[in-house]
């Protein structure tokens, strides 16, 4: 949960620097519980389902930061993430890249963030 505040708080309209996996796909993986949770409580108390557009709204400019410093953290520019527009292909070619491990070292995108 503390990668997700970081991306949220500290973070929300930081595209620049790096972000190893760890932080990507713990990001990733709250938000999707944090989405369904949201789903639930407005389906169980009959809230109206706008509010899901807020919270989608809310959590886009973090979620494109973080994957934008993920690919920074593999070598790659942010303008990589246009990779999955290309349908099929471009989806496997982008996960591989949010799979691949860090660069050793520094990169001009930064230090890498696990300190090797």
């Amino acid at each position: 949960m503390e990668w997700f505040i970081k991306c949220v708080t500290t973070d929300y309209w930081n595209f620049s620097g790096r972000a190893r996996r760890k932080e990507y796909w713990m990001f990733y993986a709250f938000n999707c519980i944090a989405a369904i949770v949201v789903g639930f409580i407005i389906g169980l108390f009959g809230l109206p389902e706008w509010l899901t557009y807020v919270y989608s709204c809310t959590i886009f400019v973090p979620s494109i930061a973080v994957g934008v410093r993920r690919l920074h953290d593999v070598g790659k520019s942010g303008w990589w993430m246009f990779i999955s527009l290309i349908p099929l292909i471009g989806t496997i070619w982008l996960l591989v890249l949010l799979c691949t491990d860090s660069q050793l070292g520094a990169n001009k995108y930064g230090e890498n963030p696990k300190g090797l």
